[in-house]
């Protein structure tokens, strides 16, 4: 017992160590800059009017959906953009659509996806992350209905006004691009050619900003950046221990005794099971691979593949510290749902 407790708190510890090692530098430092960024530099007004509660849902969706598609984000690395926007005036439907498109369905991991489970599978994990996002969009939008028309403006004050200056315009195209080009531009070899693309993006978005910005606005983004920092971070690090405690525990042969075939029940427990793990962007597709070498049906495999970069339990307890408890469980009980349907039809009808 003493040895499996060891083992399980070294599983932990490891997990964490490799979580800081491999992804504070060039995923989560250059999010927490731009959702800090996203709250000092971009208008209220222009978010409130395009993606607020007021705007068309069938546009900001889209618009938001879209978009998520080009940021290539864990289910951790996206919750400081997504709660920058929220923070910043967007509607609650369309932050949490952010906040699930871009780790479930990033371009970069629908194109590693192709190349390691064929295209049937990239399709099918297009397909129902779309439909997903739409449904998580009006579920969010419906439920707390009252608290976002609590936070619409008066009409008076989301008229006129600057929309985004172009030097904040380009302060946050360069951000984006440090954010996605260590992903992007290094997809193999040492983690420290991802460190070296992030150092130069980094460097440039700095002298950009200093050339640019008065102190005052520099302070003002620190300490919008820090507050994410200091309300996220130390929960992520909590869950990511908890995960690695989790992992160490579970035994595998309960993966191939359950997670076989294309029923329904299989399709929960691997949405079940993905909930509550942690994949970085891209790391899903091999695991995967390895689970259908050992059984695992296809439909349960595409529930792992939505839901496994899309939740993890650090991004639960995230969720619920920076958006509330109440939405967090909505939202996760609503993806376990429908990453539970969307394997069993997928299973049954797409793969």
């Amino acid at each position: 017992m003493t040895a499996m407790i060891a083992g399980a708190l070294m599983g932990g510890l490891r997990a964490v160590a490799d979580y800081v090692a491999l992804h504070v530098l060039t995923c989560l430092l250059p999010a927490f800059l731009l959702a800090g960024a996203l709250v000092t530099f971009v208008s209220r007004e222009a978010i409130v009017a395009r993606l607020g509660t007021a705007a068309s849902k069938t546009r900001s969706f889209t618009t938001a959906a879209g978009a998520s598609f080009f940021v290539a984000a864990c289910s951790c690395t996206v919750i400081p953009v997504s709660s920058g926007l929220y923070y910043g005036g967007a509607g609650v439907g369309t932050a949490f659509i952010v906040l699930w498109v871009a780790p479930a369905a990033n371009l970069l991991s629908l194109i590693y996806t192709g190349s390691v489970l064929g295209p049937a599978m990239v399709w099918a994990r297009v397909l129902t992350a779309l439909l997903m996002a739409f449904v998580v969009g009006w579920t969010m939008t419906l439920v707390f209905q009252q608290e976002e028309a609590a936070r619409t403006p008066p009409a008076s004050s989301s008229s006129g006004g600057r929309v985004l200056a172009a030097p904040d315009a380009v302060l946050l195209g360069l951000l984006l691009a440090s954010l996605l080009a260590p992903n992007y531009l290094v997809r193999s070899g040492p983690y420290l050619h991802k460190v070296a693309v992030w150092a130069a993006s980094t460097v440039v978005v700095g002298a950009f900003a200093l050339w640019q910005k008065s102190r005052a606005d520099l302070r003002r983004w620190m300490e919008e950046t820090w507050w994410f920092v200091r309300i996220v971070f130390p929960l992520l690090l909590a869950g990511v221990f908890i995960v690695g405690v989790i992992g160490v525990l579970l035994p595998r042969e309960w993966i191939e005794t359950y997670l076989g075939g294309r029923g329904l029940r299989a399709s929960f427990l691997a949405t079940l099971l993905a909930s509550i793990s942690y994949f970085a962007t891209m790391t899903e597709a091999p695991f995967v691979h390895t689970l259908l070498g050992l059984g695992m049906g296809k439909g349960p495999a595409l529930a792992l593949l939505l839901t496994g970069p899309g939740l993890s339990l650090p991004n639960w307890l995230a969720i619920a510290r920076v958006f509330g408890a109440r939405k967090a469980v909505v939202y996760v009980s609503t993806i376990v749902v429908l990453g539970t349907l969307a394997g069993w039809v997928g299973g049954g009808f797409l793969l």
